[in-house]
């Protein structure tokens, strides 16, 4: 699922489109855009002291035994995002390029896409690594592990039942484990606050939603189905991931009118910058069947932040809220 499309991205170049960060809902006239956050992680109250040294497993088999958590370099965003909310972001001394909330922004890159420069990493002389599944190539990995560094590895996520394990299993690694309740505590009752504000329609019909995956120059142009790692988030928020519906059992197939046409979606959610890579919703309704579909005659299109949408993390509470926004707000039916 997310390793097929972080091979995309790899293959692409996910950030080559230069869009710029924040989520953009494109309105049915396409004039505007709905107000975003900062894009800024909300660190806990407080900064919590790590207790180490501790011996934890890797996702990848490996029990990684780790003595100090003064240079950190996590190796995706989601990652980042995590630490810097647990409240040790001073200590972060890298980022991925997919790091893109203000409090990194000033750290230099050492991956781009899941493509990791080992010689980058070690020349910053981290005391731990923390990977996803998907971190590679796997040479890379090798390289730092050989180097002596302890390097943890995540499962990368799937769906909102990873958020709680993957802020567990960072904190756990920190020696931080009291700080990593308190923060899925957090997380978990925000993401059931939003929840809780999805207005209920007198049909009882919910939103048929496809997610594109769009890198227009590149001119990839994918549907996504079960596997996407969309599908949890639109359930969510209220609504049918149209392409899992559909029948798509895998996680990305190319786009056609018959899929888009047996989708039948009433809206399309789509990254910000794989928007801006197809020159917005203008351009969005060329790609061939998107005009014929429900979404595409009314100009229906959500747009969330690609450093965000998919990372089931700190943050997926303001993710979720702003797809229930913009899928049932602002006096829309869908």
């Amino acid at each position: 699922m997310r390793t097929a499309l972080a091979a995309l991205a790899l293959a692409v170049g996910l950030v080559a489109t230069g869009c710029g960060s924040g989520d953009t809902a494109a309105k049915p006239d396409g004039g505007g855009s709905a107000a975003a956050p900062a894009d800024r992680v909300e660190p806990l109250a407080g900064k919590p002291a790590p207790k180490l040294p501790v011996t934890v497993p890797s996702a990848d088999g490996k029990q990684v035994t780790v003595a100090s958590a003064e240079r950190i370099v996590p190796l995706s965003g989601s990652l980042s995002e995590i630490v810097y909310t647990l409240g040790l972001g001073d200590r972060v001394v890298a980022r991925d390029v997919t790091a893109t909330f203000e409090q990194a922004a000033g750290l230099p890159v050492v991956t781009r896409g899941h493509d990791v420069s080992a010689e980058s990493v070690l020349s910053l002389r981290p005391t731990l690594v923390l990977a996803d599944t998907t971190t590679g190539p796997d040479e890379a990995v090798a390289q730092i592990r050989d180097a002596g560094v302890p390097l943890v590895t995540v499962e990368t996520a799937k769906g909102l039942d990873d958020v709680r394990t993957r802020i567990e299993a960072v904190a756990g690694a920190l020696g931080v484990p009291a700080a990593g309740a308190e923060l899925v505590e957090r997380t978990e009752s925000r993401i059931a606050a939003v929840q809780k504000t999805i207005p209920k329609r007198a049909d009882g019909k919910q939103p048929r939603v496809a997610f594109l995956y769009l890198r227009g120059s590149a001119s990839v142009y994918l549907i996504g189905g079960a596997d996407s790692g969309a599908s949890s988030l639109l359930e969510a928020a209220g609504a049918i991931d149209a392409g899992k519906e559909s029948g798509l059992t895998k996680d990305f197939t190319a786009i056609t009118s018959e899929a888009l046409a047996k989708a039948a979606p009433d809206a399309i959610l789509v990254m910000s910058k794989g928007l801006a890579s197809v020159d917005g919703v203008d351009g969005l309704v060329k790609i061939p069947g998107v005009a014929q579909t429900p979404a595409g005659m009314d100009r229906r299109v959500v747009s969330v932040d690609d450093g965000v949408l998919l990372n089931y993390g700190p943050r997926t509470d303001q993710v979720l809220a702003s797809l229930v926004d913009q899928l049932h707000g602002q006096g829309k039916d869908a």
